[in-house]
């Protein structure tokens, strides 16, 4: 497996990890309505982004498809479910949701990370669909990342005051 084609098999992993811990989020802060709206619609960008990503996969000989190379970090996320179910919205709860964004934050980052590898590959070898691939996606990548750390900037002072 070529190195782009590793990366490609990485970043689909990663993406829908991201889009799966984004909605498990959304679901443990209902309550937080803008947080759980919108960490609901940029889940469906890396729904998309992975659907992109498994079909050049297709087209480069990848099946993409199938389950995960590595585990899905699911058990921390049931872990931190259950401890803001029984939080309910006492401030503890306001912590469980800092701790979420910076996970996802995280997560976009690294995300982003590989689409940048990608775009850089694109270019040096003059692959017109990845680069399509990576300009399409990659700037929504962005966006998740800028949410995110923007959530954490809102919300940092008061629940940290708070707690």
């Amino acid at each position: 497996m070529s190195g782009i084609d590793s990366t490609l098999s990485a970043l689909h992993d990663d993406e829908r990890d991201l889009e799966l811990d984004l909605l498990a989020a959304a679901e443990r802060h209902r309550a937080e309505h803008e947080f759980h709206h919108v960490a609901t619609d940029v889940a469906r960008w890396s729904r998309e982004h992975a659907t992109r990503l498994a079909a050049l996969g297709r087209d480069r000989g990848l099946d993409l498809s199938g389950p995960r190379d590595h585990p899905s970090p699911g058990a921390l996320a049931a872990l931190r479910e259950k401890a803001s179910q029984a939080l309910g919205r006492r401030p503890e709860t306001g912590l469980v949701l800092l701790h979420d964004l910076r996970d996802l934050h995280l997560a976009a980052v690294g995300n982003s990370l590989h689409w940048e590898m990608l775009a850089q590959a694109a270019q040096a070898t003059r692959d017109g669909r990845l680069l399509e691939l990576v300009s399409a996606c990659h700037p929504q990548t962005l966006r998740q990342m800028r949410w995110t750390n923007t959530m954490i900037k809102v919300l940092s002072p008061q629940l940290l005051v708070s707690a």
